[in-house]
C-alpha cells in the first residue's frame, strides 16, 4: 500500500560556526561530529526511515554536495536528491520539494527536518512525529515541534503556546501565540520561568495541500515561480529550470515567510532530547569530558590548568596547553582556531572575514 508519509531533509548549510572542522567543501552535516560512526545527515536519515519508506525521503542540498550525499546515502535514487544552485534560505527549498512530491502524491503528509540536529530519545521522537502527522493529515494545520526548555538559552528561537487553544484530540498540541527570535539572557530567563515558551526546533509537519495553500497566500510570487515547472519535475529539464527559478526567487526563511504570518500554526510541545548542534559550545554538552570539564580529541594532548574547554587535534601531533578556561581550540589541516567559548557566535563573522582577506582555500 502506498504511503502518504514523506520526509524532506534540508542539508544545504555550510556550518560555519563549526569552522575549521566544518568547511564549505564538507560542512558539519556530512561529518561524524559526535563520534558515532554515522554522520549527522546519516543519523537524520536513519530516524526518518522509521517514519516513512526510503523512497519517500528527499534531501535538499547544494549542487556541490551531490556526490557526498550519494556516497553517504546510497539508498537514494537521483531524483530524491534535490540540488539547489544557490543558497536562498528555507522557503525556496521547501517550495521546490513540495512540487517534486506533488507530482508523485498530491495527498502527501510531510515532515521537514534539518540534517544536523541531535535527537537523544529517538523512540519518543518517532512517536511525536507519527502523532503530529496524524494531526496534520486530518486538519489544515501547519505544525512545528516545540522543545521544553531546560535552561534560559539565548541561541534558540522561542514559541509561545496559546493556553486557551488546546486541541481536544491531543493535549500536547496548542495554537501558537507568538514567535520570538533569539532573545537576550534576561528575556530568555523570563521565557524559561513562564512555562509557556518552547524552543523552536525548526522541524515542521504539514499536509502538502495545507503548505501549498499557505505558499499561495503568503508567498504567492515564489509559489508561482515553482509552479511553472509542473511539467519538468522528474525530467531531464528539471535542473535547468531550477537554476532559473532560484536566480529569480527571493531569499527568505519559511519562518518569516509563512509560519509567523499564518493563522493556522500549531505547536506540538515535546521533549525528546533535542539539540541544535549550531556551535562548538552546544556540542560539548554531548561529548565525553575529563574531571576538569575538558572535551579532548587527540592522541598526544597534554593539559595543565585547563578547564571547561574543547580541544580537537588530529592524529598524533604533540600539543601542550596551559592556563586556559572556557576555550575552543581546534585544528584541521592547515587551520587552527583558539577562541573563547563566550564569543563563539562571532566565528561565523570571522569566517566571512577570512574569506575576504585570505581567500576561499581556508574556508
Amino acid at each position: 500500500m502506498k504511503s502518504n508519509k514523506y520526509c524532506v531533509i534540508m542539508a544545504g548549510g555550510t556550518g560555519t560556526r563549526f569552522w575549521p572542522l566544518s568547511t564549505k567543501s564538507k560542512p558539519k552535516q556530512f561529518l561524524d561530529i559526535l563520534g558515532t560512526g554515522r554522520t549527522l545527515l546519516q543519523q537524520t536519515f536513519d530516524r526518518m526511515i522509521r517514519v516513512c519508506p526510503v523512497e519517500n525521503v528527499f534531501i535538499v542540498t547544494n549542487e556541490i554536495y551531490r556526490d557526498v550525499v550519494s556516497q553517504q546515502l546510497p539508498e537514494l535514487k537521483d531524483h530524491q536528491i534535490l540540488l539547489e544552485p544557490h543558497k536562498k534560505n528555507t522557503a525556496p527549498c521547501i517550495a521546490y520539494a513540495n512540487y517534486k512530491i506533488k507530482q508523485l502524491n498530491p495527498d502527501a503528509n510531510i515532515v521537514v527536518s534539518p540534517s544536523d540536529h541531535l535527537i537523544q530519545k529517538e523512540d519518543e521522537f518517532i512517536r511525536v512525529i507519527n502523532e503530529g502527522l496524524e494531526f496534520t493529515g486530518q486538519t489544515d494545520a501547519l505544525l512545528t515541534l516545540g522543545i521544553k526548555p531546560h535552561r534560559p538559552e539565548t541561541g534558540y528561537g522561542y514559541i509561545q503556546r496559546n493556553n486557551n487553544d488546546e486541541i481536544p484530540q491531543n493535549e500536547n498540541i496548542f495554537k501558537v501565540k507568538t514567535f520570538t527570535e533569539k532573545p537576550n539572557y534576561e528575556l530568555a530567563r523570563k521565557f524559561f520561568e513562564s512555562g509557556e515558551y518552547y524552543w523552536n526546533s525548526g522541524i515542521f509537519l504539514w499536509s502538502l495541500k495545507a503548505i501549498t495553500k499557505a505558499f499561495g497566500k503568503y508567498l504567492p510570487e515564489m509559489d508561482k515561480l515553482f509552479k511553472q515547472g509542473q511539467d519538468v519535475y522528474h525530467t531531464d529539464k528539471e535542473q535547468d529550470f531550477i537554476s532559473k527559478v532560484y536566480f529569480e526567487s527571493n531569499s527568505i526563511s519559511i519562518d518569516y515567510g509563512i509560519m509567523e504570518k499564518s493563522e493556522n500554526v500549531y505547536v506540538y510541545t515535546s521533549d525528546f532530547g533535542w539539540a541544535d548542534l549550531g556551535t562548538w559550545g552546544s556540542l560539548q554538552e554531548f561529548l565525553d569530558t575529563d574531571e576538569k570539564g575538558n572535551s579532548v580529541k587527540g592522541e598526544n594532548v597534554m593539559l595543565y590548568d585547563v578547564e571547561d574547554s574543547i580541544i580537537h587535534f588530529p592524529g598524533d601531533k604533540l600539543v601542550v596547553i596551559k592556563g586556559l578556561r572556557d576555550y575552543i581550540i581546534v585544528e584541521s589541516e592547515n587551520k587552527l582556531i583558539i577562541y573563547n567559548k563566550k564569543d563563539e557566535q562571532e566565528i561565523k563573522e570571522v569566517v566571512e572575514e577570512i574569506k575576504k582577506t585570505k581567500g576561499e582555500d581556508y574556508i
